[in-house]
C-alpha cells in the first residue's frame, strides 16, 4: 500500500511547483483534449504560443470538424507528426456525429476516437471531469520511478500502474461510492481534503515530475516504454513533412497540384540545401501513395499525368 505520506508529500510539491498554464484555467474538454496532443508533440513554452492560434482558428469541436482538412494541416504546420491533426479533425466529427458534440467522459468511449489513446483519454477525464483513473504520462512516471524503483531498469508499465491507481484520489463525492463499495471505487485512495481531487493530484505529479527530470539524471528513461526518438534529419519522417507542405503550397495554384515529377525536384532542391543528394523517384512515389492512403490528398489523371492534390 502506497502510504499517505507520499501522497502528501506530492501534494506539497506540487503547490510549491505549480506552473499557472492556460489549459489549466479551464474545464472545457476540447482545449483539455488539445493540449494534451499538442504537448505530446511539444514543450510547454511552445504550447502556449501555439494553442492561442489554433482556438482563433477553431474555437470549438464543431469548428474543427467542419474545417477543410487542408486549414487544419496548415495550422498544423512546424508540430510535426501530421497524422495527428487529421485524428483531431476525424475525432472531431465523430464527437459531432455520436455525441451531439459533447465529449464522452467513459475510458472506452474516449479511446475508441480517432488518436486518443490510454493515456490522453485519462487526460481528459482527470483534467475536463475530475474523475479518477491511471494517466500514465513520461512525468508521472519519472516521480514513481525515482521513488519506488531507484536505479532499477527497463521498469515495465505494469509495475507502475497499481501504485499511480492507488494513489488517485476519487473525487470527494466519489467518497460514498467508495464506502458503499461500489465497483471500482476501491481501487483509488481516499480524498485527504476537499482540494485532493484527480485533477489536482495529478497536476501535482507533472509539475513534480518535470522538476525531478530538470534536476537529477532523467527517471523516466529506466522505463521500459522509453525510447528515443529516431533521428528526423534526413529520414522519410521530414521527407513527408516537406511533401505535406509542398502540397499545401500547390492547392492554389494553375493548375493546382504536383505530379511527381514536381515532388522529386522539390525535394532534390530540398535535399541540396541540406548537403545531401537527390531523392530516388520510387522513395518520392511510396511517400505520396501513403499520404494518399492515410487521407492527407488525394490523386487525379489530368492530360494522362497522375496529380495530387492536398485533401
Amino acid at each position: 500500500m502506497v502510504s499517505e505520506e507520499f501522497r502528501s508529500l506530492i501534494r506539497v510539491e506540487g503547490a510549491r511547483l505549480y506552473r499557472d498554464l492556460p489549459w489549466r484555467r479551464t474545464r472545457d474538454p476540447y482545449h483539455i483534449w488539445l493540449s494534451e496532443v499538442m504537448l505530446q508533440q511539444t514543450q510547454v513554452a511552445r504550447v502556449e504560443t501555439r494553442m492561442p492560434a489554433w482556438l482563433e482558428r477553431f474555437p470549438s469541436v464543431e469548428a474543427l470538424a467542419e474545417a477543410p482538412t487542408s486549414d487544419v494541416l496548415e495550422a498544423w504546420q512546424g508540430m510535426g507528426y501530421n497524422r495527428r491533426a487529421l485524428a483531431l479533425k476525424r475525432a472531431a466529427q465523430e464527437i459531432m456525429e455520436r455525441y451531439d458534440g459533447a465529449f464522452p467522459r467513459e475510458t472506452k468511449e474516449l479511446v475508441a476516437l480517432p488518436g486518443i489513446g490510454p493515456a490522453t483519454a485519462q487526460g481528459i477525464r482527470a483534467f475536463a471531469f475530475d474523475l479518477p483513473g491511471v494517466y500514465l504520462e513520461t512525468n508521472v512516471r519519472t516521480v514513481f520511478l525515482h521513488h519506488f524503483f531507484p536505479d532499477v531498469p527497463a521498469v515495465p508499465d505494469r509495475e507502475l500502474t497499481p501504485l499511480v491507481e492507488a494513489t488517485c484520489p476519487l473525487a470527494p463525492e466519489g467518497i460514498a461510492a467508495r464506502t458503499d463499495g461500489a465497483s471500482g471505487a476501491e481501487r483509488f485512495a481516499v480524498p485527504q481534503d476537499a482540494e485532493d481531487t484527480p485533477r489536482a493530484w495529478y497536476y501535482a505529479l507533472l509539475d513534480y515530475g518535470a522538476y525531478l527530470k530538470k534536476t537529477l539524471p532523467n527517471p523516466s528513461r529506466r522505463s521500459a516504454a522509453y525510447t528515443r526518438q529516431s533521428r528526423f534529419e534526413g529520414s522519410r519522417r521530414q521527407k513527408r513533412a516537406e511533401v505535406v507542405r509542398m502540397l499545401l503550397d500547390a492547392r492554389d495554384a494553375e493548375p493546382a497540384g504536383l505530379t511527381l515529377q514536381d515532388v522529386v525536384r522539390e525535394l532534390d532542391r530540398f535535399e541540396a540545401k541540406a548537403g545531401r543528394g537527390p531523392v530516388d523517384s520510387g522513395l518520392a512515389a511510396s511517400i505520396l501513395d501513403a499520404l494518399e492512403q492515410e487521407g492527407f490528398c488525394l490523386a487525379v489523371e489530368r492530360d494522362g499525368e497522375r496529380v495530387w492534390m492536398i485533401a
